[in-house]
């Protein structure tokens, strides 16, 4: 990684996730974070469901975006995940709670926390819904897992708001995902190792990380933020965080098997198309912030090109259905829609009341469902066919 990271280290991560002897500061960091800005609310909700041009303060859309709703939560938004039908959306906040929502009336169904997050309050890191499959027990399918700054791994029965297990990792936990087969879970976070537990036990199989030599990056370096598995290939997948580089891995190895350098993840900014076997990558910087790579070669094939107007230092980017891309980030305070073959934006949400740090799409039908978090709200949208010059 540069040597000038210290001057480029995000607002979010400076207030958030610090270095594990000022772990304890980060909720009240946060709390006051999240009353920085006085942006009003109310000018995007007083146009909910149409399209408008940019206002003189607050959010506004831009393009083919619709807003359908939006949810006002008690603490600034960290992650968000639908489930695998779209039925239900949940939201890891800054507290160390955990909401999850019914995304299309926006009604609360259940709140998740325990004495360990009523004790830490630190912000919940990602949020994954558990593969179910039929013929496997009733009781897996409404189970999510969710990492923890504290350092902690849950496993939560979320219909019955219990806590099935919980593992103790003794870093902050930034990253999660499931393998493809639904068998086991793999995460990382603040140093450079990547842990992978058995999903029906919760016993760690293994643990990944680089050679001790430094004359080879088998490996990280430096904090990971982002994982992702391959769908077609069920032992692979891939890292990124601090050190400038993507990790290929291959679960049943220590270290990693290649790399490529480039992009500086500090968010979910990583996600594969499983039909093109393309990966996708968003970078907290000024500069070749979204690029685009062939998976196989390891080889970039483009950069996706600022738009003219805004631009921002992205947090999360993710393919959105087989057409486009989403992506959220700062500066601008901004989620940002692009065509997948022309590389035009199609639709923005801006001046937004902080950064956007996390987004996911619910994977259904051609106009997939979006959720974008920002501050201590969750703005529900879809993109219809209209063109960003309607």
């Amino acid at each position: 990684m540069s040597g000038d990271t210290a001057e480029v280290l995000p607002d979010y991560l400076n207030k958030h996730l610090r270095d594990d002897n000022h772990v304890g500061d980060a909720a009240s960091e946060v709390s006051s974070f999240s009353r920085r800005s006085s942006t009003t609310y109310s000018t995007l909700s007083s146009f909910q469901g149409s399209y408008y041009r940019r206002s003189k303060a607050g959010p506004y859309l831009e393009g083919n975006l619709r807003l359908l709703d939006s949810i006002e939560l008690s603490s600034d938004v960290m992650c968000c995940r639908f489930n695998g039908d779209g039925s239900h959306l949940a939201v890891g906040l800054c507290d160390g709670t955990i909401k999850i929502f019914n995304p299309s009336t926006c009604q609360l169904l259940y709140s998740l926390h325990d004495e360990d997050t009523n004790k830490h309050r630190l912000p919940v890191t990602q949020i994954r819904f558990r593969p179910f499959t039929d013929g496997e027990k009733t009781e897996y399918i409404h189970i999510i897992i969710a990492t923890y700054a504290s350092g902690h791994v849950k496993f939560w029965h979320y219909t019955s708001g219990k806590c099935l297990h919980t593992i103790d990792e003794d870093r902050q936990t930034l990253a999660l995902t499931v393998n493809p087969e639904g068998t086991h879970i793999i995460t990382a976070g603040a140093n450079p190792q990547i842990h992978m537990y058995d999903l029906e036990t919760k016993k760690k199989i293994s643990t990944m990380e680089p050679s001790d030599g430094h004359d080879i990056m088998d490996g990280h370096r430096f904090r990971v933020f982002a994982l992702q598995y391959n769908p077609n290939h069920p032992h692979i997948f891939i890292s990124g965080g601090w050190d400038d580089t993507v990790q290929y891995w291959d679960d049943r190895k220590i270290h990693s098997i290649k790399k490529f350098t480039g992009p500086h993840l500090c968010g979910d900014a990583l996600d594969i198309d499983p039909v093109h076997n393309h990966i996708l990558t968003g970078s907290w910087r000024k500069s070749h912030v979204l690029q685009i790579w062939d998976f196989a070669s390891a080889i970039k094939i483009k950069d996706v090109p600022h738009d003219t107007l805004h631009h921002s230092q992205l947090y999360c980017a993710q393919w959105l259905g087989k057409d486009s891309i989403i992506c959220g980030g700062t500066d601008q305070n901004m989620a940002r829609t692009i065509d997948r073959g022309t590389l035009n934006t199609t639709g923005q949400l801006v001046d937004l009341p902080q950064g956007v740090y996390c987004i996911d799409n619910d994977r259904q039908l051609t106009f997939p469902k979006i959720a974008v978090g920002s501050n201590r709200y969750i703005y529900i949208l879809r993109a219809d066919k209209r063109n960003a010059n309607s």
